[in-house]
C-alpha cells in the first residue's frame, strides 16, 4: 500500500490487553495505528515499537476516556498527527476499546463506581466518537467493545454490564445514522479473557479459569489474540457489508 491508501486505525486503551493485541493484529494486516493510553506511557511506546518492527507506522497519544471535556483537544491532536505523520486529514477505523471493570453487587455498588463506569464506557464511547466523526473517512469502520456479560449474567457485574448494554444499543443507532456516509459500526463482545483486567483474575485464579473453561463450548478461556484477531477480521475488507451487529467472541461461553 502507498501512504495515501494505507488504512489508519485509532484504538483506545491499546497499551496492553485486548487493545494491544488488536493493534498488533491490525499492523500485521497492513494498517498503521494511533494507539491511546491513560497512564502507561512506556507500555504504549513499546507497542509502537512492536508495530514499527512489523513495518507499519504508529503514534501513541495520551487519553483519559473518562474525561469527556478533554475530547475536543484530543481530536485536535489527532488532526495534527494525521497531517504531520501521514499527510492525511482522515483516519479509517476507530476501535472504542478502553475500559475498566468494577465488581460489586447491586446492593454494594456506589454512585461513584456507577458514574465512573458510565463516564468511561458509555459517555466516553458516545462523545469521543462524536468528536472524532469529522476525522473518520467516509466508508470507514467503528468497532465498539462490549462484553459477553451483556448476554449472560454473573452476580457483581450489573453496573458494568448495563453500561455495555447501552453501548450495544448505541452501536445500532450509530450504524443507522452513519450509514449514509458508508461507515459501518459493530459491537464486538468478548467472553472471559486471560488478561490483567480486574487484577488478572481469569488468568491467574485457577478455579475461576477452570470454571470459565467448563462453561465454554470450545473448552478453554479466551486469549487476547482471540479478540485481536476478531477485531482485525471485522475491520478487513471482507467484512465491509456487516453493520449494526453484535458479534460475540467468547468461544461459545454459556450457550
Amino acid at each position: 500500500m502507498t501512504a495515501s491508501n494505507t488504512r489508519i486505525a485509532l484504538i483506545t486503551g491499546a497499551s496492553r490487553g485486548l487493545g494491544r493485541s488488536s493493534a498488533l493484529k491490525l499492523a500485521e494486516q497492513g494498517s498503521d495505528l494511533i494507539v491511546t493510553y491513560k497512564g502507561s506511557k512506556a507500555e504504549a511506546h513499546a507497542v509502537v515499537r512492536q508495530i514499527e518492527a512489523l513495518g507499519r507506522r504508529a503514534v501513541a497519544l495520551q487519553l483519559d476516556v473518562g474525561d469527556s471535556k478533554s475530547f475536543a483537544a484530543f481530536a485536535d491532536t489527532v488532526k495534527s498527527v494525521l497531517a504531520t505523520t501521514w499527510q492525511r486529514e482522515r483516519f479509517d477505523h476507530l476501535v472504542n476499546n478502553a475500559g475498566i471493570g468494577i465488581h460489586a453487587s447491586i446492593a454494594e455498588t456506589t454512585e461513584e463506581q456507577f458514574d465512573e463506569l458510565s463516564n468511561i464506557h458509555l459517555k466516553g464511547t458516545f462523545f469521543l466518537t462524536q468528536k472524532l466523526l469529522p476525522l473518520i473517512a467516509d466508508g470507514g469502520r467503528i468497532v465498539n467493545i462490549s462484553t459477553g456479560l451483556a448476554r449472560f449474567s454473573f452476580p457483581g457485574y450489573a453496573a458494568y454490564a448495563a453500561m455495555k448494554g447501552g453501548v450495544e444499543v448505541l452501536t445500532r443507532y450509530m450504524a443507522k445514522e452513519l450509514g449514509p456516509r458508508g461507515i459501518s459500526v459493530n459491537t464486538l463482545a468478548p467472553g472471559a479473557i486471560e488478561t490483567d483486567f480486574r487484577g488478572g483474575q481469569v488468568r491467574d485464579d485457577k478455579q475461576v479459569n477452570a470454571h470459565v473453561a467448563g462453561v465454554t463450548a470450545l473448552g478453554r478461556v479466551g486469549l487476547p489474540d482471540d479478540i485481536g484477531g476478531a477485531v482485525a477480521a471485522l475491520l478487513s475488507e471482507g467484512s465491509r457489508w456487516i453493520t449494526g451487529q453484535r458479534i460475540e467472541v467468547s468461544g461459545g461461553m454459556m450457550l
